[in-house]
């Protein structure tokens, strides 16, 4: 029995439901979720990418595209690759296929049917991990694809080096970064400075948390370029409006602008976040599509360890398998990787990593086949690098066309691709555009991707589901279709934009 204490606790509980209505004979239950009694933060979180158009999208195609002059939807509103006929990496499917089936790694026969490396490779998985695929993991991820990520980072950082215990894999990038913001935000007045226009994870995660969004403006007309002027300025505001500002996001390469940010500027960031004391998230997921050969990508980490003056800056940078070449959106791969955070910290941040017992196996040993390939001199190698050149290419060929398309259109300005897997260009609309989606309850940019959507059935995400300056309109359109129908989205969306101007002009 429980001691009386607690008794008395229960039953001064009790009455006080009673006398306010809660529970008991008589008394007014809610009996069920409505708008008015979840919690509040949902109502106010916003997620564009898959918002009010891709469900548009959704209706249109489960109609058959009844009355619609098309019968196919391009899906130009996400960086989903395979979803739009991306093939994944022979080598890494191979293995994933001998881990979700491991009898057949061990069975002769395989070797008809797989490739010499691809069989050892997943031989060397499964005597790592005896306890297979279908068991949870360690919860800070597989120690043998920890490690394989700090040799991939070391490498990649010239000799930087990278250690397994400051790596977590995740389910993705976007876990890594909620987990970050969990242990990083206190409170209502805590805040953090991100991008806009930014990739709305981070919006939506502060709106959840009830924290601030700080935003601070790219200068579009310099190529997106990152100010640490308007970073001085924001937190200059945040400071006077009592609020306390943790970190700063970096997205480099940039989504949705598509930028890389130059060498200097990631100095001058992480220079501004040493004197502040903010710790710098780099979201680096996009470390592999780098359209700009004058503008190589950097890491934050190798950039802070090279620097002279170095400032003491705690770093977390993530990568995942959704983007670069591999496209494995639906692995949920991913890591990030802490730099200069105490001990102790790690520890909490371990425990509460914890609570989710581990990310998903399978997008754990994609993150390890990402960052370990093929080496020269191995049976997949060619074939590996064939498949990787040939995505890269024409990713690249496909950015510049599109690019070149949009700017050739009435009113619509777009910055060269940099990098990343996507557009943003700038739309000047008509005032009687602006006032026909005013009167439709809609905003602008909305009004016209929702107009493009209808004519078209070419998906795009609005600007202002991302931010944008004040008074400026843009929208994100991904160069992912196959080149076969780029060339039909670029003539259908010309068309369409050609007539949208002379109807509200």
């Amino acid at each position: 029995m429980p001691p009386r204490r607690t008794l008395l606790a229960i039953a001064t509980l009790l009455r006080r439901g009673l006398s306010s209505g809660v529970g008991g004979v008589g008394a007014v239950v809610e009996s069920k979720l409505t708008l008015d009694n979840i919690n509040p933060a949902v109502l106010v979180t916003q997620y564009a990418v898959r918002g009010e158009l891709v469900q548009r999208a959704s209706a249109i195609q489960e109609s058959n595209f009844a009355e619609k002059p098309y019968r196919k939807l391009l899906e130009c509103n996400i960086g989903n690759p395979q979803a739009v006929g991306q093939s994944p990496l022979t080598f890494n499917r191979q293995v994933l296929s001998l881990l979700c089936y491991p009898e057949l790694a061990r069975n002769p026969a395989a070797a008809a049917l797989f490739e010499p490396d691809a069989i050892l490779r997943a031989k060397e998985y499964l005597q790592a991990i005896p306890n297979g695929l279908g068991a949870y993991s360690e919860s800070q991820g597989f120690a043998i694809v920890r490690q394989q990520v700090a040799n991939f980072i070391t490498k990649r950082d010239a000799g930087v080096p990278a250690y397994k215990e400051n790596i977590f894999l995740t389910d993705g990038a976007s876990k890594g970064v909620e987990k970050m913001l969990s242990l990083i935000l206190r409170g209502r007045t805590d805040g953090v400075l991100v991008p806009i226009p930014q990739y709305p994870l981070y919006s939506a995660t502060l709106a959840l948390a009830e924290a601030h969004l700080l935003g601070y403006e790219l200068v579009e007309e310099e190529g997106w370029r990152l100010s640490v002027d308007v970073l001085e300025e924001k937190l200059a505001a945040a400071k006077a409006n009592g609020i306390h500002t943790r970190g700063l996001v970096v997205i480099n390469p940039g989504n949705p602008t598509g930028n890389s940010l130059p060498l200097e500027n990631m100095k001058e960031v992480l220079r501004f976040c040493g004197k502040h004391g903010l710790i710098l998230m780099a979201d680096e997921v996009y470390q592999e599509n780098v359209w700009l050969e004058s503008r190589p990508f950097h890491s934050f980490k190798k950039v802070l360890h090279t620097m002279a003056d170095a400032p003491k800056v705690q770093l977390v940078s993530f990568h995942s398998t959704s983007k670069g070449f591999l496209g494995e959106c639906g692995m949920r791969g991913g890591y990030f990787e802490l730099c200069n955070f105490d001990p102790e910290v790690v520890q909490q941040l371990l425990k509460l990593v914890s609570i989710g017992l581990c990310s998903n196996t399978l997008g754990q040993i994609a993150t390890g086949l990402m960052v370990q390939p093929p080496a020269l001199g191995e049976p997949s190698y060619a074939r590996y690098s064939a498949e990787k050149e040939a995505i890269l290419t024409s990713m690249r060929r496909r950015a510049l066309k599109l690019v070149d398309g949009l700017n050739a259109m009435e009113g619509v300005t777009c910055n060269a691709p940099e990098g990343a897997m996507y557009a943003f260009p700038s739309i000047t609309l008509p005032p009687k555009a602006i006032a026909a989606a005013e009167a439709a309850g809609k905003v602008p940019d909305t009004f016209y991707a929702l107009a493009l959507l209808e004519a078209t059935g070419i998906v795009v995400v609005p600007g202002s589901g991302f931010g944008q300056k004040q008074g400026t309109w843009h929208f994100r359109t991904t160069f992912l279709p196959p080149e076969k129908d780029m060339e039909g989205v670029i003539t259908r969306m010309g068309e369409f934009h050609k007539g949208f101007m002379a109807k509200y002009s």
